[in-house]
Parts: C-alpha cells; structure tokens; sequence
C-alpha cells in the first residue's frame, strides 16, 4: 500500500484528496487531505469516485477512426494524426479556415493542459469560429466584469469567511461545490457564517439543499432576478442608504435607471413581495459587512448580464466592493489573461445570426446555423476538446443533425459519447491519476489565495501521449507544421516569447535579465510544466515548481486583500457603474416588466453526485437523488391532471418524462436536470440510466443578448397527461 495526495478536478471546489493504492497501483480508497490548508480534508461523493472514474472500463484506451461504412476500429497514435492531418488540411484547402470551428468543454477549465495549450491551438485554426461551455453557463459574469472592470476575469467573489450577511440568488452550493467562487467545503463555510451570528438568505424558484440551511428563503420567478436587484437598488438610492467607497463612474446614471424599478413596481414580475424586496436592501445596508452572490440560474436566462451588473452595483452600493467581508478579488499564484487594454464585446459577428463575439468567441448557441446555413465560411469542420454540446448546449437535438453533416470531425475525449459519435477521430486522453495537475482556471475565484501543484500519481504509459501532447500535436497539426512536428518546438516558442516579454517589461520580476539563463533554470519533466514554473516565477509570489513540489498539500497564501486599483482596466480608471451596452439592455428590461408570466416555465438543477454529463458512468454515483425527474409542484399536479409521467412541450421541442412531486419547488415552475439523455454511447452504466436531455426543450434562438448566453432558466412550456 502506498499514499498519494492531489487536488480533486472534477468540480470548482479544489478540495484535496488522499489516495490509498495498493501494490497493484489500484485505488482502494480516496479521502479528503486533512492537511490541505484551503479544503481541510473536506470531500464530496464525486471526489470519493475519483478511483472509480479513472478506472472506468468503457475509457476509450486508443485513438480510434471511424471508416466510410461508419464502423469504429482502433489505430496507433501516428494513424490518428495523420488522418487529423488529412482530414484538416482538406477541409483548409477546399473551404478556408474560416470553414474551422472549435467547441471547448467544461472539463478544460480542470486540466494544465486545457488552459495552456487550447489558447495556441485556437490561434493555428486561424478560425473566429470558437465556441465553448462558457456561453451555455458563466458568460455574463465574464461580459459584466469586463464592462465594470476592463477586464472578464476580474470577478469579485464573497468573502465567505468573514462576511456577515450574505444574499445569494440562482446558486446552491450544497450540490454544486460553488462556482465561479472556489470555496472547498462551500457548506461548511455557510455554517460558520451562521454561527458567528451573521445572516444568509437564498433567493432561488427551488427550496434547494442550500436554501434549507439558510436563515431565509425567498421564491422568486425564473428569469426576474433583475428586477428583484433593481428593487433593491431603487431602496438604497430611495431611502438614502448608499455608501460608495471606492472611485465610480456613472453613479447618477443608474440612480435614475432604478426610479422606475421600485419594489412595488417590479413585485408581481419577479413574484417577490414589496416588503420583502424592501427589508431585503434595508438588510444589507445594515449589516456591517455583506455580500451578494448570484450564479447559473441567473447567468442563463434572458437578462443574465444584467442581473450579474446589478449584483456588483449594489455591492458597490452598499460600500462592499473590496473589502473584507465583502467581495474581493483573489491574488492567484498566476496570473493569466490580464488585460492592457479597456473591455470589448462584437470585435466580429457570428455569419448567420450576426451575433457579437465575447472573450473571443461566439455564442454556442448559434453554432448550428454555422454548420447547416450554406454560403462562404459555412463550418465544416469541428474540433472538440472534452465536450458533449448535443447534451449540453441549447436544443441539442438540432446539433446532433447537424454534427451528422460535418465533412471532418475530431474529439479529444475520453469517451466514445452523443457528441463525439459523429467524430472521425477520437483521441482520448489518458485518465486523471496519470496526468499532473495545477489549477490554472480557478484559483482567481477562489475565496482564500491557495496554490497547490500535484504531480501524476501513476506513471504516462509507453507510447500514449499526455493531454497537453495530444493538444500541442494538434495545433502543430493546424498551423500546417504536419502530424510528424514535434510538439516540444511549440512550447519553446511560447516560453521564449514569455520571458522575452518579461524581461522587458518594466516593473517584472525579472526585468534587465537574460532570457536564455531563465529558460536554463526552469524546472519540470515536460513542457507544460517548464511552462508552468516559468509563470509561478513570473507571478506575485515569486514561487515555482520546486516550492510547490515541497509542499505536497499545498500552500496557504493568506486571505484576501483589498486590490481594486490594480484590477481595474477601463478607459476612466474607475469603476463603470453605467456601461452603456447594460444601460441599453435595461431598456428591454423594462419593455416586459407589464408582460404576463408563461403558466408555467422550466429550470434546469444540478446533483451532487453529478457534473453535466460526464460522470452519469460511474456505478457509485448513480441513483438516490440523482435522478432524472421532473420536479413539478403537487398543485400543478392536480391543476393539470398528471400522474405519474407528462408530456411537457417547448418551442424546440418535447420530451415524456417521470414526474416527482415536491413542495420544494414554486408553482408554475417545472424542473429537469441538465446532461442526461445519453445515447448512441459505449458508456454502459450510462446508457442503463439514460434519462431524458432537456436540452431537447431548450431554444436556441432565446439568448442573453449583450452577453449570447443561452437560456435554460424561464424556458415557457406546457405540459399534457403522457
């Protein structure tokens, strides 16, 4: 028996874990790491799993091709690049690199080699057509941080630590883990928050897990969660409870946008009693530190970015932006993607729908009017890393027809699954426990600063390359270097770009040195980690690869810190309470504030023992709550005459599905959890548990429009007896 210890990567949380393998190298058991100083030996039934997902025998083990006659058959590595080569290089030749698409998957924000070799590989498609999970999930936060901010990645999260009232609407941490807000042993931290005598109040259409444990639930309709922000707003302002600390542009802008939005005026449209909407800004004011904090329910709906803007107005307003207790900006280890110049969205537009870009790409909702629409720059040829759109972007129904008709497909998955059917290659990369680990993507929301590296707990097997090989093949391949380039030539151009950049730039830790003497003292057994190692010794902390590889369970970097100034990037230096593309969306805003309500709309959840649609294969998580039902109030039950299946119908579509009756979830709202429908799959435990995709409901032409997000949550549907 042995001991191993690594950073969890299958949710946002980043909990540490202890492994136990035996002299076979099998994993016979995982634990959380008590001497993790972020996650303090906290684990989830997910990270119990790990061994059991690594080990999952329907992981496809070799690159397999896809003949004419549409059988599958496995071939070597070099077969696999080659015919990604032909397959590329064809499609180049015929139609353009502008006929290139790429879809990124949530798991990239979990490995090194999503975050630093996806960017490169996208730059040698030579493609605008670049679409991820970010726009069926997180986009507008990133487009209203960049408007506020300059910048999409400077996103405040609560400091869950020392706040002493915190407001959260559409997140339920007990089953997610957190999102876009790192915080290992997210219950944990709600319980101290309680027992030091601070307040919590949930703001969610659903009496989730979270909701159950804090001091206040509040229902609100999906999709109005914007006007219940503006209704506070209006209070503060109204009631001269504002306490701006910190440089604004833009104050009596929003000052008279939220005159019309009085809790009165906005009770009926988000279903929240005026007093409450009133108390609820009195609270916060009051409260000597708080913190609002709101997540996917009220990213993907209709005015996501929006509510994301007025979640950080009244942080701002109420004198919590930076500052303890408030919400703040972590101060990661590395820093990646900060911006020189002010924010931008629609430096280019989608071809058929004419839809802005954002943070470089296009709204996955829109991906297939690129695939069927003919006529110049029509896609015909897709790239997939570690994602399964069919299930998880918006009416996957339609792009599953329309992956059919692509001339050339490749995936990098493990998995042969909805999506990646339609591939002609497929290049699975090896399991977790073989491949290092250093979470580049999420510690800058992380509710603590906290570096930790882990190194592969079992050896690469011969001849298999790592992920950030197969990644950096793969762009060699593209930039038409050839299956044959070494992928090891792309990460030497990358660091000799980077420590040229900083010994040149004033103020850097390395400024005036030799660039050639730093790359001789890099550390790693592999490219990405040299590239690693180059960045902790370029970043705030001055440390390295070495530092870390010392401290096995991972380095506390200490709370954080008031940091405003450094993060801003707008024109005027301060921040943007008023950008005018959300000025112009309030005007729609308001437009629906006297429509009527659907009867009744739809919303998506989440499990904990589930994440999207890539962990329904393992046996030990499926089952018990996790299942795939329809949540439905018992007085809409009995209003409609269902029993125990219905037929529920959207514009896109429709689906049977079973019922689950429960007081936990508002009237006139129905709820289904989102990555099920699993089909024309090799993943047995997954396919004995299929369930139903609600994708299949969801309309593609409903997006959050400064931001192209899709809409999940407010989704009208009706629902019939089946």
């Amino acid at each position: 028996m042995r001991t191993a210890h690594r950073t969890c990567p299958l949710c946002e949380a980043v909990c540490g874990l202890r492994l136990t393998l035996d002299d076979a190298e099998h994993v016979v058991s995982v634990k959380g790491d008590p001497d993790d100083p972020f996650s303090k030996g906290f684990i989830c039934p997910k990270g119990a799993s790990l061994g059991a997902l690594d080990e999952d025998p329907d992981r496809l083990d070799a690159p397999m091709v896809r003949d004419d006659d549409g059988r599958w058959r496995e071939v070597t590595w070099e077969e696999a690049f080659r015919a990604v080569e032909r397959g590329l290089s064809g499609v180049i030749g015929a139609h353009g690199r502008q006929s290139l698409a790429i879809y990124l998957g949530n798991p990239n924000a979990h490995t090194v080699a999503g975050a630093l070799y996806n960017p490169p590989l996208i730059k040698a498609l030579g493609t605008r057509n670049v679409f991820s999970a970010s726009t069926a999930d997180q986009m507008p936060k990133h487009v209203s941080c960049g408007l506020m901010f300059g910048d999409p990645l400077a996103i405040p999260v609560p400091d869950l630590d020392r706040t002493d009232y915190l407001l959260m609407l559409g997140a339920n941490p007990l089953e997610s883990n957190g999102s876009l807000c790192t915080a290992p042993d997210f219950p944990g931290r709600l319980k101290a928050l309680r027992r030091r005598g601070g307040r919590f109040v949930v703001v969610d259409p659903r009496r989730t897990r979270t909701a159950s444990l804090a001091d206040e639930h509040v229902f609100v309709r999906p999709g109005a969660d914007a006007y219940l922000l503006f209704g506070i707003v209006h209070t503060l302002f109204a009631e001269g409870l504002t306490a701006v600390g910190v440089e604004v542009e833009g104050l009596d802008r929003v000052r008279e946008l939220a005159e019309e939005f009085s809790p009165k005026a906005v009770a009926e449209a988000c279903g929240v009693p005026a007093d409450v909407i009133t108390r609820l800004a009195r609270e916060l004011a009051a409260a000597p530190t708080a913190a609002v904090y709101a997540r996917i329910g009220t990213c993907t709906a209709e005015f996501g970015t929006v509510s994301q803007w007025l979640v950080d107005v009244i942080n701002v307003l109420t004198g919590n932006l930076d500052r303890p207790g408030g919400v703040m900006f972590a101060k990661t280890a590395v820093e990646i993607g900060r911006r020189s110049k002010p924010y931008a969205t629609g430096r280019w537009h989608s071809r058929v729908r004419e839809l802005p870009e954002a943070n470089g790409e296009l709204p996955v909702a829109t991906l297939a009017d690129e695939i069927e629409t003919p006529g110049e720059g029509q896609v015909r040829a897709l790239v997939t890393v570690a994602g399964n759109p069919v299930l998880s972007a918006p009416n996957g129904t339609r792009l599953d027809r329309a992956f059919a008709g692509l001339e050339f497909m490749v995936s990098v998955d493990p998995y042969l699954n909805e999506t990646t059917r339609h591939a002609n290659v497929i290049l699975p990369p090896p399991p977790v426990l073989r491949s290092p680990h250093y979470d580049l993507s999420l510690l800058f929301v992380a509710v603590r600063n906290y570096a930790r590296f882990s190194p592969p707990v079992l050896p690469p097997e011969p001849g298999r390359p790592s992920e950030s090989e197969i990644l950096a093949r793969l762009a060699m391949i593209a930039s038409g270097q050839g299956a044959d380039a070494d992928p090891a030539l792309l990460d030497e151009v990358i660091l000799d770009q980077m420590l040229r950049r900083a010994v040149q730039t004033p103020g850097s830790p390395v400024e005036g040195q030799d660039a050639a003497e730093l790359r001789a003292g890099l550390d790693g057994d592999t490219g990405a980690e040299r590239r690693l190692d180059a960045m902790l010794k370029l970043g705030p902390y001055g440390l390295s690869l070495a530092a870390l590889r010392e401290h096995p369970h991972g380095i506390d970097l200490g709370p954080l810190q008031p940091r405003l100034p450094e993060m801003v990037r707008t024109a005027s230096g301060r921040v943007e309470l008023a950008p005018p593309q959300l000025v112009e969306d309030v005007v729609r805003l308001r437009e629906r504030l006297a429509a009527p309500p659907p009867e009744i709309v739809l919303i998506g959840r989440r499990h904990l023992r589930s994440n999207n649609s890539w962990l329904h294969n393992v046996g030990p998580l499926v089952g018990g709550s996790n299942r795939c039902t329809l949540q439905i109030n018992p007085r809409d039950v009995a209003r409609l005459g269902l029993d125990g299946h219905a037929v529920v119908r959207s514009a896109a579509g429709e689906l049977t599905v079973p019922l689950e009756p429960t007081d936990s979830i508002m009237p006139g709202v129905v709820s289904l959890p989102h990555g099920w429908g699993h089909a024309g799959t090799t993943q047995r435990v997954a396919a004995e548990h299929a369930g139903v995709s609600v994708n299949a409901l969801t309309d593609e032409s409903r997006i959050d429009l400064p931001s192209g997000n899709a809409v999940f949550n407010g989704v009208p549907v009706t629902l019939a007896p089946a």
